[in-house]
């Protein structure tokens, strides 16, 4: 099995090797087969299930396991859900290497594999993503 140090680098570089044979499409097509194949067992069944509530489930234990510095909020009441994410693992190894430079939209993937899920099950998603500092804010809400 591959380590997450170096599936974060070869994720990244399979986008660009994707955008460099068949362009940005190319891309977001595998992110949504991604999105698609992998989610529909996880994200998308707790939130078929759960609601909001599946997100933090969902989430609870994606970003424990990746040690992420984040603050999460369900707010039920309010119809809302959200994550700030104070630093991404993932983005944030990667600016940080030496030998190697991210693909210029590596965060463009969350986005592309999350709203679809989301909207599709009846929710809105909005997200503000700061690449540079490896950080964002993702907010999911019920369509009041």
């Amino acid at each position: 099995m591959i380590s997450c140090t170096e599936f974060i680098p070869a994720y990244s570089e399979g986008f660009k090797f994707l955008e460099q044979k068949g362009g940005r499409e190319e891309v977001e097509k595998f992110w949504a087969e991604l999105s698609d194949l992998y989610l529909k067992d996880s994200l998308e069944r707790l939130i078929i299930e759960e609601g909001l509530a599946g997100c933090y489930s969902y989430w609870s234990h994606s970003l424990n396991e990746e040690a992420a510095d984040f603050t999460m909020i369900l707010d039920e009441a309010k119809g809302e859900f959200s994550i700030d994410l104070h630093k991404c693992p993932s983005k944030g190894m990667l600016n940080e290497l030496k030998y190697m430079t991210p693909y210029h939209s590596y965060c463009d993937h969350c986005p592309a594999l999350y709203k679809p899920i989301a909207e599709r099950n009846g929710f809105i998603y909005e997200s503000e993503i700061d690449c540079d500092n490896a950080s964002c804010k993702i907010i999911i809400r019920d369509k009041r």
